[in-house]
């Protein structure tokens, strides 16, 4: 239920975008935010929420999570401005933090046998599918129907009724060993992220070499300079920068940035051409988006299989190439496009994000010591989310710097160098999938697997390595 609300609502504000656009007149950069607040809080409180859950208790910290992502949507339906909308979802942001990477530690804690793990990690992630595919429609019911501020009500209920069946059903657990807080770690990542994404989503108003983007830019790599300097001489950093000595790792990280940024950056996108430009409701253009939806979900759970049997080499490159082809399909959009090659592309490019996030987390904790494989796959799910962020910043500014968001008959040709963008990190998925699956990745993560064990304080048994995929 945690996952169903927190995915769902990536999807769900999307298709409202154009309507709160023009209820409560926000520029483009106002669309932007409204969608990168909650990504940019999530992203920056991952692992603190994943430290905090081991620490004080998963169920609680799961509660409180779930309570604050309901309250936080009430207040996102009853925001009078964006100023207020924004800062709700920042909020909410601080609720989905908790809800995923605690999730899967009480499924781990719970299911203990290997099999019975495998099956409610497998349901877990099912539902994933299941929210990319309700998303757009309940989302454009809703706002057609009802208004955008009811795509918010929904979360409440989901999220109330979650709190009661987690105090009834959901044994208390803690880490024997807890990590350390990490409160400096944790504010310069806060300030890496904000500033980067607010440099980009206000250049195209402020000006690229204004002082301020400037200045913004300038404080991004002073604080990613520090908390690289200062994660280094941390015994329990908030970021184990050892772990990007495996090749696997970083290629997955790399991967997961790339891919989702593709993802955000297509749903922004196709959320203004299909209502701004082919004058659909949004019901309709919640169900355009059905075939990416659709595949994704076949094909998530083929990924999966394929990388348990041969590796994630074959589905990083299914998915880098759906991706490509998909997003060059796009870069020759017009206002009268076929709707069949439309939805054949959108169908494409879910098959490519359907087959990309199971080799991501088989990359980033294959070969590494099982009492660091937790933290690994959190470095992994927080990409994930940089990637949302910076997808939606970027391919909005690349939207802006061409065109109003208000004059939609320039938007399709304003929007040919995003997709043209798009396509570059479908490359990306494609280039770093090949490199970093083969020999030469493979002893690089097996030599960052010995420097962990020679350090860990864990016992042999514990910290034994993952096996690396061939």
């Amino acid at each position: 239920m945690s996952l169903l609300i927190v995915a769902m609502d990536n999807t769900i504000v999307n298709v409202a975008l154009p309507s709160i656009r023009r209820d409560l007149h926000a520029p483009l950069s106002g669309l932007q935010w409204t969608i990168d607040a909650y990504v940019i809080v999530i992203a920056s409180l991952l692992l603190l929420s994943g430290s905090t859950g081991d620490r004080i208790g998963r169920r609680r910290t799961f509660q409180v999570g779930l309570t604050v992502f309901g309250a936080s949507s009430l207040l996102c339906s009853l925001a009078p401005s964006l100023g207020w909308l924004i800062a709700a979802r920042a909020l909410q942001g601080v609720g989905g933090s908790m809800l995923n990477p605690v999730a899967m530690s009480i499924i781990t804690n719970v299911f203990t046998d290997p099999r019975e793990r495998a099956r409610a990690i497998g349901a877990w992630g099912a539902v994933v599918g299941i929210s990319l595919a309700l998303g757009p429609i309940v989302g454009g019911t809703l706002t057609q129907s009802v208004g955008w501020r009811a795509i918010f009500w929904i979360n409440v209920p989901i999220a109330l009724a979650a709190v009661v069946l987690t105090a009834v059903f959901v044994p208390e657990s803690r880490a024997p060993r807890a990590r350390r807080i990490d409160p400096l770690g944790q504010v310069l990542v806060i300030v890496t992220l904000a500033s980067l994404t607010y440099a980009i989503i206000q250049g195209p108003q402020a000006g690229w070499t204004s002082a301020q983007t400037i200045g913004l830019f300038a404080l991004a790599a002073l604080a990613l300079i520090g908390l690289i300097a200062y994660e280094l001489r941390r015994s329990e950093p908030l970021i184990e920068l050892r772990f990007f000595r495996s090749a696997p790792f970083s290629g997955a990280t790399v991967i997961a940035v790339s891919a989702f940024a593709a993802f955000s950056g297509f749903l922004f996108l196709n959320t203004l051409y299909l209502q701004d430009v082919r004058g659909y409701s949004p019901l309709q253009a919640g169900l355009c988006t059905l075939p990416m939806a659709g595949a994704a979900l076949v094909c998530s759970p083929l990924s999966g299989r394929a990388v348990g049997g041969r590796g994630p080499r074959a589905p990083l490159f299914v998915a880098g190439v759906c991706m490509i082809a998909s997003a060059l399909v796009l870069t020759t959009l017009t206002s009268s496009t076929s709707l069949v090659l439309l939805l054949c592309a959108y169908a494409v490019f879910g098959i490519g994000f359907g087959s990309v996030n199971a080799p991501i987390t088989y990359a980033a904790v294959s070969g590494m010591p099982n009492n660091q494989a937790g933290v690994a796959a959190a470095v992994a799910s927080t990409s994930r989310q940089v990637g949302q962020a910076l997808g939606v910043a970027i391919t909005g500014s690349i939207l802006g710097a061409a065109v109003s968001a208000n004059v939609g008959k320039h938007l399709v040709s304003a929007s040919h160098p995003a997709w043209w963008l798009i396509a570059g990190w479908g490359a990306c998925v494609l280039v770093l999938g090949a490199a970093t699956t083969g020999s030469w990745a493979r002893r690089t993560a097996e030599r960052c697997c010995n420097a962990l064990l020679a350090s860990s304080p864990e016992g042999e048994d514990e910290a034994a390595p993952r096996p690396v995929p061939a």
